[in-house]
């Protein structure tokens, strides 16, 4: 589809966006924007979640910060006015429920008469199908005459390719999947994901709920379900629950809302999860490396 025939794009809330026009110019919630950035797309700004504060969360910025995309803080704070400034042609969100963009108030969107993507990352979808949905959005954006993998200019003047290191094909996450798998297979780690709330509450996660563990677990990953109780993708508990589960390894949530590790049985190994991964290749190798390696330790 060249820039002169337009631009045409249905969500996964079935919402079918259009404009005459392939968009240049792409705001997005910071998981999404990071994703986009590792596929080609260079967003012309970045916004947070209810989670985020008024600085990017360095466990969601994936390469967003080395390559200078302005961050504008939490996104349900963002009114018309801020969003107008920066003259976007699309704005690109995340949706865990498949009616409702995750971050952002999609009135403000309507108000300016901007297109709203909003891609599913909900454990009803397996990781390679939320992969393939930003792949196949990142290419509809990347097909307007003369745009680059560089993207196109941020409010605040020409935003400069990404780092090399930050663009990773598809073949290298499958190389750190074979990895993965090999390391998964020699040593049956338990292995326990879990969000700090505090020194008196932890959620667990329960891995079929996220599309990431749930592959992982594909992978030959032994991950430990924390049982019974309330709560669809978390089971909510206090530390002492971590250590009746006898994980050898846990995951513990990286970002900025989330508390470190508190209190965990003696032994036991850390490695970070962060549970907004940017859903791309580049990021998950990474990912998925990262956990080999811990594996392995």
């Amino acid at each position: 589809m060249s820039g002169t025939e337009g631009w045409g794009f249905t969500d996964d809330r079935g919402a079918e966006l259009g404009a005459a026009r392939v968009p240049l110019r792409v705001a997005a919630y910071v998981r999404a924007g990071a994703a986009l950035l590792d596929l080609g797309v260079t967003p012309v700004a970045v916004y947070g979640s209810g989670h985020d504060g008024e600085e990017l969360d360095p466990a969601k910025a994936g390469g967003l910060r080395a390559v200078g995309v302005p961050y504008l803080g939490p996104g349900r704070a963002l009114g018309a006015e801020a969003l107008s400034e920066l003259r976007p042609d699309v704005i690109v969100d995340v949706t865990y429920d498949g009616k409702s963009p995750y971050a952002l108030d999609e009135a403000v969107a309507e108000r300016l008469g901007i297109p709203l993507v909003a891609l599913s990352v909900s454990g009803e979808l397996t990781l390679p199908a939320i992969l393939d949905r930003f792949a196949a959005l990142a290419a509809s954006l990347t097909a307007a005459p003369g745009r680059s993998a560089s993207g196109a200019e941020s409010a605040v003047g020409p935003v400069p390719a990404a780092p090399a290191s930050e663009s990773v094909p598809a073949p290298d996450l499958a190389a750190a999947e074979a990895l993965l798998r090999s390391v998964a297979a020699g040593g049956g780690v338990a292995v326990l994901a879990l969000s700090g709330a505090g020194t008196e509450q932890v959620h667990l996660a329960r891995p079929q709920a996220w599309p990431e563990l749930a592959h992982l677990a594909g992978l030959g990953v032994r991950l430990l379900d924390p049982g019974p109780g309330p709560g669809a993708n978390w089971l909510t508990g206090d530390w002492a629950g971590v250590a009746e589960l006898r994980p050898d390894l846990v995951l513990f949530d990286e970002r900025e809302h989330a508390t470190p590790p508190y209190a965990l049985p003696s032994g036991v190994r850390l490695a970070p999860w962060n549970p907004e991964t940017p859903p791309s290749p580049a990021a998950y190798a990474r990912f998925f490396r990262d956990l080999a390696e811990a594996l392995a330790a």
